[in-house]
């Protein structure tokens, strides 16, 4: 059984920064890759970056140049530090992973990001 936890959400104004963190129960060297989603009352869940192993990252369009996805395997935590925060990254953010076939998710943290 994986558990995630998040932090690090909160209100900010826009053109802060905020960090989040999602901090796994075991070793996330057993995880081949490790993600953030958002999602916002009404829409579906979305990717917002995500992290392998190896550490190849991925980023949606409207957050690349903005948001850094790591991961840092002594803390069994992987981060995403988010610059320049804009009005519509409002959202819940969701850490995830997969493991033996099976997707687990964190409770979320929520960002409010003011205009």
């Amino acid at each position: 059984q994986v558990q995630l936890v998040e932090s690090g959400g909160g209100l900010v104004q826009a053109g802060g920064s905020l960090r989040l963190s999602c901090q796994a129960s075991g070793s996330i060297s057993s995880f081949e890759i490790m993600g953030w989603y958002r999602q916002v009352p009404g829409k579906q869940r979305e990717m917002v970056a995500d992290i392998t192993r190896g550490g190849s990252t991925d980023y949606a369009s409207s957050v690349k140049g903005r948001f850094t996805i790591s991961r840092d395997y002594a803390k069994n935590t992987m981060y995403l530090q988010m610059n320049g925060l804009k009005p519509e990254d409002t959202a819940v953010y969701y850490c995830h992973t997969a493991w033996g076939r099976v997707d687990y998710w964190g409770q979320g943290t929520q960002v409010t990001v003011s205009s």
